[in-house]
């Protein structure tokens, strides 16, 4: 592994493993090699909340093969009269042309977008993007490319995605923190205090023991985090008393955590190892390093074998999810807080993401919805698996009130549900339909 910490990303010919940083949650051994330094970290995708759409819509790009278990064991694309009319030196140097020019336009757009926040945001997410696709894509088509250069160019491209990525990955999971706070309170800025309608922050104001107990002692504190009086008529009291604190502790870790981030984005931005990774890809802008033997290869037979390849990788990878338990609502097998649990999951993620890559290559013109709608109910679990862990990390901050760690733990819990949707989504985009069953 190259010097870079977290974001440098690892060998293909390592074991796949990698650093907790990054996203939170560290990846055990054995999994699919290679997943995690072909495609890193990159923006958080949006959740339109659709998924599980029809089979037909999948077209002749997905021509799906079962198994007897109903496991997908591959797909191959349909490879247009475009691929077969050219050499694979041909494909895959104007992919990487093309990805490779995307990438320096979004640097200048980044440089140039000044104390425009949202436009220097925006610029770092186009500037991933590209950054994910030629790092997979050298992956993925290793045997066609100079493999040596090809190596080290995937690594820093890993490093920098990384580095770029944890500012917004901060902010994304403050806000998911804060709306889940105000949706599990029924706080939010436009309703105001819930206690104005039940007389609790009357209450407070007075002194009440229960909602100050946590400043004056352990025996008063514990009444805190316990239910609320039967007398009152709010059942979640233990909850609302403790959120407001357990908010302001966690703006207080991931703005900090941000603001970090950050300072580190704009010291790799002006290192000398960033100015030349930026170096290397606009040489591939214009001379794609690939082996002399791609010139005479067609791409209709040197690239969908490779491009098949990926996808069995994640066939495989999610023939060892426990999906039959994720396919049943409210199974709970994703509310323990083991963060081994989760390793899989992102693991399957990154290959979602270097199948999809694959296709872009040999089938531009095709669309997986399927490929497309599981990287969404994936990207949903990450977002919630690593907002959980935050929550829990603020949980054990020392001397908070029991009251700010009931909140927390109930917020935590929430997330692990999320979680827990995101995998049953997920099953059912991936499996193939089956009738419904008749009471």
């Amino acid at each position: 592994m190259t010097p870079g910490g977290a974001g440098v990303a690892q060998r293909h010919d390592q074991p796949t493993g990698g650093p907790a940083g990054l996203i939170g949650i560290g990846y055990e051994p054995g999994g699919a090699p290679g997943a995690r330094s072909a495609v890193v970290d990159g923006p958080y995708g949006g959740n339109d909340g659709t998924y599980g759409p029809d089979d037909a819509a999948y077209g002749p790009v997905m021509a799906s093969r079962s198994g007897d278990d109903g496991t997908d064991r591959g797909a191959a694309p349909e490879i247009g009269p475009e691929l077969a009319s050219h050499t694979a030196d041909e494909v895959l140097a104007g992919y990487l042309h093309q990805q490779s020019a995307d990438f320096l336009r979004s640097l200048r757009q980044h440089r140039e977008s000044g104390s425009d926040a949202e436009g220097a945001g925006e610029a770092a997410r186009q500037l991933r993007r590209a950054a994910r696709r030629i790092s997979a894509t050298l992956y993925t088509f290793r045997p066609m490319t100079e493999e040596a250069w090809a190596d080290q160019l995937r690594s820093e491209l890993g490093w920098l995605s990384g580095t770029l990525a944890r500012e917004q990955a901060c902010a994304a999971r403050r806000e998911r923190l804060m709306a889940a706070l105000q949706r599990l309170t029924g706080r939010g800025p436009e309703r105001g205090d819930r206690g104005d309608r039940t007389g609790r922050g009357e209450r407070g104001k007075r002194g009440d023991r229960t909602t100050t107990s946590a400043s004056t002692g352990p025996a008063t504190s514990a009444a805190a985090s316990s239910a609320a009086p039967s007398g009152d008529p709010d059942p979640d009291g233990a909850l609302a008393a403790g959120a407001a604190r357990a908010g302001a502790l966690l703006d207080r870790q991931l703005t900090l955590a941000r603001t970090r981030a950050h300072s580190a984005a704009l010291q790799a931005l002006g290192s000398s190892r960033f100015h030349a990774v930026a170096d290397s890809v606009a040489v591939l802008a214009s001379e794609a390093p690939l082996a002399r033997t791609t010139a005479e290869l067609p791409a209709g037979e040197a690239l969908p074998p490779l491009a098949e390849q990926a996808h069995r990788r994640l066939a495989e990878a999610v023939a060892a999810l426990p999906l039959s338990r994720a396919g049943y609502p409210y199974n709970a097998a994703a509310l323990a807080a083991d963060q081994r649990q989760d390793a899989p999951w992102h693991q399957v993620r990154m290959l979602v993401r270097l199948s999809r890559y694959a296709r872009e290559v040999i089938a531009p013109e095709h669309s997986d919805l399927r490929l497309a709608e599981a990287g969404r109910a994936l990207e949903w679990h990450r977002d919630a698996a690593e907002a959980a862990a935050a929550a829990a990390a603020a949980a054990r901050t020392p001397r908070i009130a029991p009251a700010t760690a009931y909140a927390l733990g109930v917020l935590h819990a929430d997330q692990r549900h999320e979680v827990e949707a995101a995998r049953f989504a997920f099953g059912r985009v991936w499996l193939p339909r089956t009738p419904d069953r008749k009471g």
